[in-house]
């Protein structure tokens, strides 16, 4: 029940309303072959949290005796508008509420995302093959009045016995099921609530940001994702916001291609005085994130910068909720084999597991997934190409809640005056810097990219002969995905999955650099992906870049030779 019921019913009984306390609490809402109508309010004569709940979950545990293939087929649920606002209470948290009852049984639930007519209903139980259908409308009733309506498998609805049997069903399942409310909380918003570490600090942040979604789909979704962590709205760019097949206001509708798709942002962000960009790719699924710095200059961090500051709040979050340390053993973090090696780092340090997988989501998904089966915590896996999943209820990259985290962040920064800046230098200094550079070269003539691998498989003319060094720089391992071969080894054979059909060699130097070179699977590119990882207390910023420029120079020069190979360079 609602605050404001149990304000309502305390009230009653102060002034000894005998009469108003029996039309709530005397006799329960029948259950007939037209479902329930009633009033919304308090009592089990009313429509309320409560009595949806002993409803469904009464009206679930019928089906499951009814059909043995419910949790193959499933449930339709649909909602008209009706609302009773002092309450909370409308057909549409009443439709999520039925929802959640029935997703805690493992039953498959098809929930109108908008206000639907009625007979939309029984047709998807039909159109679909369902088991059954809910509608929660009151029809013509007067406006405080809600109504659950059922329909069967054939699409019409129920008739005698299935009522009785349905009501008896009720009456032995009053008490509400733990799940329930548990997934009543993830239902109300779509997100997983157990992301949300500092609700409070989110109410009064002060923090303004920025948000764009590219042309894309992401603006509703990243809005109601920050309603639900009860944060402000992030400013919308106007020019942006909605879907538009033509991107018209930028040239590549990708935020991994830098400051060029954020030129609006940025305006808008010194317009509104906002300190922080976020901006989702068109399908919502990756995030870019952009501070102001001190100097005025915005600073668009790269995905390994992000994936070490979500890695690093993840585990802290993660850390602060857990009572007992020992479960530590029970956790998990992903990247993929081309993302920065931060999280192992984290994970030497910190005494959790990290795994690398092939580029690409669906092997990180694929992992996460064994290892969720096996009652293992998967708490964090990205990838450098700013994707990043932060729950395993999504198991591929997720840009609308990564947004919602994102910001929880930056607004729990802002209390101790620290900005996205300042805390990955923190995270740096702790665990060791992580420095990359990654671009790729064009190349259209298959017969030359295999050419310039074959000539790093058989070096000096020998064939499986590998460099031995780079320029100046000593190589102390090899790892090719493409063959097998794997230096640091016992048997120099793989352990990550090999592919033929595809390009991929790992270079690691004697001074902690990192270079793996691959193909693109869908573009004409030669990638190169380059880091140099050094142990914490090594902070010479400046001498670091250094030697990781003088890294990547020497890799084009001697590996890629791009003059000879009349390679193009990635475009400004």
């Amino acid at each position: 029940l609602t605050q404001l019921f149990i304000r309502e019913i305390t009230d009653l009984v102060k002034d000894g309303a005998v009469e108003t306390l029996k039309k709530y609490f005397s006799s329960r809402m029948e259950f007939g072959t037209a479902g329930l109508r009633a009033a919304m309010g308090p009592g089990i004569a009313c429509m309320n949290d409560l009595t949806i709940i002993q409803t469904t979950q009464g009206f679930c545990r019928y089906l499951e005796k009814s059909f043995s293939d419910l949790k193959e087929r499933g449930v339709v649920i649909g909602y008209d508008a009706r609302a009773h606002p002092p309450s909370g209470g409308s057909s549409k948290h009443f439709a999520r509420l039925a929802a959640a009852v029935f997703i805690s049984q493992g039953v498959p639930v098809h929930l109108f995302s908008d206000i639907t007519p009625t007979p939309f209903v029984p047709f998807t139980v039909s159109h679909l093959g369902l088991c059954a259908g809910i509608m929660v409308t009151a029809s013509h009733n007067p406006k405080q009045d809600n109504g659950y309506k059922v329909y069967w498998e054939n699409g019409a609805q129920i008739v005698s016995p299935h009522d009785k049997e349905i009501s008896k069903a009720i009456e032995e399942n009053l008490e509400p099921w733990p799940e329930s409310w548990i997934f009543l909380l993830k239902c109300r918003s779509g997100f997983d609530f157990s992301l949300c570490f500092h609700r409070d600090i989110n109410k009064t942040s002060k923090v303004k940001i920025v948000h764009t979604s590219v042309h894309g789909v992401g603006h509703a979704f990243v809005q109601s994702a920050f309603k639900a962590f009860e944060l402000n709205p992030p400013y919308a760019v106007e020019e942006q916001k909605d879907p538009d097949p033509e991107f018209p206001t930028v040239k590549y509708p990708n935020p991994e291609e830098g400051e060029g798709v954020l030129t609006l942002s940025f305006a808008l962000a010194e317009r509104e005085g906002a300190t922080v960009v976020l901006a989702n790719d068109p399908d919502a699924d990756r995030l870019a994130i952009a501070e102001k710095q001190e100097n005025g200059q915005w600073r668009v961090f790269t995905g390994n910068e992000l994936g070490a500051l979500l890695g690093w709040w993840m585990f802290r979050c993660w850390k602060q909720q857990t009572s007992d340390a020992s479960v530590v053993k029970n956790l998990y973090m992903l990247s993929s084999t081309v993302s920065s090696k931060i999280l192992r780092a984290i994970a030497l340090k910190e005494g959790f597991h990290f795994e690398e997988t092939l580029t690409g989501f669906k092997w990180m998904g694929n992992r996460a997934r064994d290892l969720l089966d096996q009652g293992k915590t998967v708490l964090f896996a990205f990838e450098e190409a700013i994707g990043y999943m932060c729950s395993p209820c999504v198991l591929d990259k997720d840009g609308v809640s990564g947004a919602a985290i994102a910001a929880e962040m930056i607004s729990y920064l802002a209390t101790e005056n620290i900005s996205l800046s300042q805390q990955l230098t923190s995270v740096y200094t702790e665990y060791g810097y992580h420095m990359s550079k990654n671009s790729y070269f064009i190349c259209h003539n298959q017969d030359v990219i295999r050419s310039l691998f074959e000539r790093l498989r058989n070096h000096d003319g020998q064939k499986n002969s590998y460099p031995t060094e780079c320029g100046r720089f000593p190589i102390s391992a090899i790892r090719d995905l493409t063959t097998g071969y794997d230096s640091s080894q016992p048997d120099k054979k793989a352990v990550l999955p090999v592919s033929s059909s595809s390009q991929m060699i790992t270079f690691t130097f004697s001074n902690g650099g990192v270079a793996t070179m691959r193909t693109s699977g869908t573009e004409p590119k030669i990638k190169y992906y380059t880091e140099l990882c050094t142990a914490p207390g090594n902070s010479d910023v400046a001498y670091l870049k250094k030697e990781l420029d003088e890294l990547v120079d020497a890799i084009i020069e001697n590996f890629f030779e791009p003059q000879k190979n009349k390679l193009q360079p990635k475009p400004e």
